[in-house]
């Protein structure tokens, strides 16, 4: 599998410049947002991400609604989200929301390089059985010559 290409999404710029440091020497490429806003921004830009990983409690935009509006504009992506105890029921909401899983911070890093792979990997599934499908409609609609 290639290594996944992951964004980080939280307001607190030493957790997120530490995390994509560490996720970077295992080969995981990850750009940073530093709020919903901009992640969201950021997403429209790079749309080969496989995951976002996304603070819930963040100003402005909170990670709840981020999760909402990321799903809205690129459904494949997935989201793992990252709580402190008092949000703990926010993740389990984010989950309902679509969100692929969630961690607590401070998060192993094992852990999170973890539920990356898994989750980019359900990325690609997803993507692959689209691209089957398509590749079956047309070859109904066309027959086998089209692709020829």
């Amino acid at each position: 599998m290639t290594a996944p290409f992951i964004m980080l999404v939280d307001d607190e710029v030493p957790f997120v410049e530490t995390i994509a440091k560490r996720l970077g020497k295992r080969n995981i490429k990850t750009i940073s947002a530093f709020s919903g806003e901009e992640g969201l921004e950021t997403l429209k830009k790079n749309d080969t991400l496989d995951v976002v990983v996304l603070d819930v409690k963040m100003p402005g935009m909170d990670g709840l609604e981020t999760l909402k509006k990321i799903k809205k504009a690129s459904p494949l992506t997935e989201v793992i989200m990252l709580t402190g105890h008092a949000t703990m029921e926010s993740a389990i909401d984010g989950m309902k929301l679509g969100a692929y899983d969630y961690l607590m911070k401070p998060c192993d890093i094992e852990e999170l390089v973890s539920k990356v792979e898994s989750a980019a990997q359900k990325k690609r599934e997803h993507e692959k059985k689209i691209e089957e499908a398509l590749k079956q409609e047309t070859l109904s609609k066309y027959g086998p010559f089209y692709y020829a």
